[in-house]
Parts: C-alpha cells; structure tokens; sequence
C-alpha cells in the first residue's frame, strides 16, 4: 500500500505529516508505516495499491476521476473563501511599481508551474480570460516554489501560487520579500485527498476525520488544516478547464 501527502511537503512541514499520517494509520489500523517521498505523483495518484493520497483538482477532473475515490477535503480556513476552498495569488516582484496584470501580460513573462495545476495553470488563465487577457510569453518552471524564485530572480515577471503555497514561502523563505501580490483568483475546491477504487472509503474518510481533530496546536498552524469536509466530485468537474500552453 501507499501513502503520499506530497503536495504540501516541504523540510518545515514534514515532520507534521509525518504526524498525521502516523494518527490516520493508528485509526485505521492498517497502511505502510512512512509515507512516500520518493516517487513521481502521477506514479502514486495511479497505483493499484494506492490507499491515501493528495491530489490537484485539475488532475482529478481531467485524469483521475474515474480512477479513485474522493475521501473528502481539507479545509485551510483560508480568508474570503467557502469551506474547503482555495485561490490564487498573482505575484510580481517589489521592484515593479503597481504593477497590472494587463501590462504584465502584454510585456512580461509568466511563470508556471506545470499544464495540470488547478492553481497554477487553470485557475490564472481563467482568471485572464475572463478579463481578456492572456500571457503571451510563459515559461514552465515544474513547481509553485520555483515559479515563486524565478519572479524574485527576474527570470519572470510574474506567477499564479495557491494561497497555501505562497504563506508557507512567506512564513520560511527570505525571497518572499522581493515579491508582492498583484491579484488573486475566484476560490475554487482545494486539493482533494484521494483513495484508490478498491479500498474502503467509509473507513478512510473517519480515520482521516479523527486524526484532523486530534492534530496538536503546533501541527495544525504548521499545516494551516482546520478539518475535513464533503464537497461532491461534481463540484471539481464544474471548474473550467483552460487549453493547455502552447
């Protein structure tokens, strides 16, 4: 069996997932004693062992849909945003003086992770075409946190991170300082924790339940996790999906 918390696992954070997960096997009662670190994420997300995992919205109505499970999904208690929801933020850096996006568009580059992020690809485009716009040059960095540095090293003008992404860059990277927050996207359901079509749901979705409330104070601000809710997968499948890149 698998388990993977990946999307939000960094050095700072790792020990509190590793926490977490030890509180959802307890509950359980059964699963692998560590979660993988070491393994692509597509790889994981498609397994037929998989047992617990966190995906991305657009993976899962694009690709996985038919192939897992909702458990459910966490809530981050993000400011302006329903229940279980999350957003965007573009950021440019400091050194632009009140920068729009409609010029940044027209004259900059942007920065994005990968063509399968909700948060990074989706969510931004959208965004932009529902204002007429649309980056004319892009350049695909593979991560949030290497979208973020290549706007703070000039190598880009600007980039879409989720909200979680970008309070964990600025609570614990010094180049958070050289960015600034020009907008933010219309909130959309957060990441989703998944299980695969043979396991049982039922008993996942409590064991996950239990072991968020039971998460000390220190691990709950560390992960920003307030609890666990229900949000149907016809509320993923409803978000637009954008073309990909070019």
């Amino acid at each position: 069996m698998i388990a993977m918390l990946g999307m939000y696992d960094r050095p700072e954070t790792a020990a509190a997932n590793d926490r977490l997960w030890t509180a959802i096997r307890g509950h359980l009662g059964y699963g692998p004693p560590h979660l993988t670190r070491d393994r692509d994420f597509w790889e994981i997300w498609q397994a037929p062992n998989l047992l617990f995992a966190q995906t991305c919205g657009m993976p899962y109505r694009t690709r996985l849909k038919s192939q897992v499970q909702l458990i459910g999904t966490p809530d981050y208690g993000l400011p302006d945003c329903p229940a279980g929801h999350y957003f965007s933020v573009f950021v440019a850096h400091v050194d632009v003086p009140q920068p729009a996006l409609s010029e940044l568009c027209k004259t900059g580059t942007f920065a994005y992770n990968e063509p399968l992020s909700q948060s990074g690809w989706a969510a931004p485009i959208t965004h932009l075409a529902q204002i007429g716009l649309a980056p004319l040059k892009r350049l695909q960095t593979g991560a949030h946190y290497l979208s973020a540095r290549a706007v703070a090293e000039k190598q880009a003008d600007f980039a879409a991170l989720d909200a979680l992404t970008w309070e964990l860059i600025r609570r614990y990277d010094g180049f958070a300082k050289t960015l600034q927050v020009v907008a933010r996207t219309a909130p959309t359901p957060t990441l989703p924790y998944i299980t695969g079509p043979t396991q049982n749901l039922a008993e996942i979705r409590e064991a996950l339940g239990r072991a968020i409330e039971g998460l000390s104070a220190s691990d709950r601000a560390t992960l920003g996790l307030q609890r666990l809710v229900q949000i149907p997968a016809s509320a993923y499948l409803a978000v637009p999906t954008p073309p990909p890149p070019q």
